[in-house]
This record gives C-alpha cells, sequence and structure tokens, in this order.
C-alpha cells in the first residue's frame, strides 16, 4: 500500500498563507532596502583626453570598472561614449566627481528603482522550492520500485531547474543592486574641415554615379512612353499626307 501512494504522490507548493504573509511583511521591514540606480550624462567640453582623464580618475578612486567604451567623429563634432559598473555605495561620489568642470549637462537622467519586495519575493520563493526538493528526497529515500525512483527522481530536477532559475534571478538582480551603471556621453564640437572629409575622387565617383543614375531614368521613362510617340509620329505622317493632298 505505501509503494502504490509513492508512486501516484506528487506534492505542490503550499499557498500562502496568512501567517506566510506576515512573516513576509516581517521580512520586509529587516531587509535593507534594494535599490538599483542608473544614470546617463551627456554634455560637451573642449578637451575630449583631459575629461577621458578625469574619468578614469573617478573610476579608479571609485573602484569602478569600464563596462563599454566608443569614440567616433562626424561633421562637426568628435565624441566618445562610456558605461561603468560603479559600486551602489559610490554612486553620488563618482557623480560628483564627473560633474567637476562641467558647465552644464544637456541630458542628466538618474533613476532609482526600489527591488526590496522583489527581492524577498524571490527569497521566499527559492526557499519553498528547497524545501519541496527536500521532501522529494525523503520520499525517495523510501521508494522500492524502478517506477516509483524515475517518476520522482523527474519530479526532483524539475523542481531543480526551478531553484536554479530562481537562483539565477536572484544573482542578476543582487549584481544590479551592488553596482549602478553610469551611461557618460561627451563630445567636442570641431569645424567642418576637420570632421569627416571626402576626398575628391569620392565626390568625382559619386557625381558620375549620380550622372548614369540621371541617364537611366530618363531612358526608362522614354521606353514607357515610346507607343504614344510612335502614335503621335503616325498621326502627324497622316495630317501631312491629307495637307499635301489638298494642295495638289
Amino acid at each position: 500500500m505505501e509503494n502504490s501512494a509513492i508512486s501516484s504522490i506528487k506534492l505542490t507548493p503550499k499557498k500562502e498563507s496568512f501567517a506566510d504573509q506576515k512573516d513576509k511583511n516581517l521580512n520586509l521591514s529587516k531587509v535593507p532596502q534594494k535599490i538599483i540606480k542608473t544614470a546617463l550624462l551627456r554634455f560637451e567640453t573642449n578637451d575630449l583626453d583631459e575629461t577621458f582623464n578625469q574619468i578614469q580618475k573617478a573610476i579608479k578612486e571609485s573602484g569602478s570598472s569600464v563596462q563599454t567604451d566608443s569614440e567616433g567623429k562626424d561633421y562637426n563634432s568628435a565624441f566618445r561614449n562610456i558605461t561603468i559598473r560603479v559600486p551602489s555605495q559610490n554612486f553620488d561620489f563618482f557623480i560628483e566627481k564627473i560633474s567637476k568642470g562641467v558647465s552644464y549637462f544637456e541630458n542628466k537622467e538618474i533613476t532609482s528603482e526600489d527591488v526590496t519586495e522583489q527581492y524577498i519575493d524571490l527569497n521566499s520563493r527559492l526557499k519553498t522550492k528547497r524545501k519541496l526538493e527536500e521532501r522529494y528526497l525523503e520520499i525517495l529515500q523510501k521508494a522500492n520500485k524502478i517506477s516509483e525512483i524515475l517518476e520522482i527522481e523527474k519530479q526532483i530536477s524539475a523542481i531543480r531547474e526551478e531553484i536554479e532559475a530562481k537562483e539565477g534571478q536572484l544573482k542578476y538582480l543582487e549584481s544590479r543592486v551592488s553596482e549602478s551603471t553610469i551611461t557618460i556621453e561627451f563630445y567636442k564640437t570641431i569645424a567642418e574641415k576637420e570632421g569627416v572629409k571626402t576626398s575628391y575622387g569620392s565626390k568625382l565617383l559619386n557625381a558620375i554615379k549620380s550622372g548614369f543614375f540621371e541617364i537611366s531614368s530618363f531612358l526608362i521613362s522614354l521606353i514607357s512612353v515610346w507607343p504614344f510617340i510612335i502614335l503621335f509620329l503616325v498621326i502627324t505622317y497622316f495630317i501631312r499626307k491629307r495637307l499635301k493632298r489638298k494642295k495638289i
């Protein structure tokens, strides 16, 4: 009887009771706030290298790290974009360091997202899944038949996947909380002649291409109206022939 009961059993997580909700609210008051901070700064500078050196100094002093770094040049400016991971406790310090020497920000966006409740909820769900896994492992110890063992192991495997998924979500959340993301975009306005230049050869090639496309368009237009041209010539021919006969 016990074996048949084991083979048919399928455990499910217990529904959240009033006591569980009360415990969650209690945990919410105990757990330190989990805040995800992000910032986007854009400004103009007179010296790209000097500004970059200032950013590097702030990165070193705050224990931060560069996530992405790109630079380029267009027709009237040279620019550089950097994304930095900053320890959350040094977020304000880093912003203050970067702001020195900046006359004004064209764009300055700072956001804070409180994910404390989400963090506690993930922990609670993870705890529930681990308890469910323990219960299945206890049942597995009592199983005798191969079919029972395979079925229980299948359930344990599914629960383990869910646990690993929750652990991954929790780890990602903790990473975003512990390190803030700051994106800095700075540029220098330059004379047009210093920007991206088009060589004489490129201009000549573009002119030839443009002329070729114009001729092609004209020929295509001509081909599309040729029946009307033939009709016009035929009508003109007969009119002229009739006029000659009248004169005779």
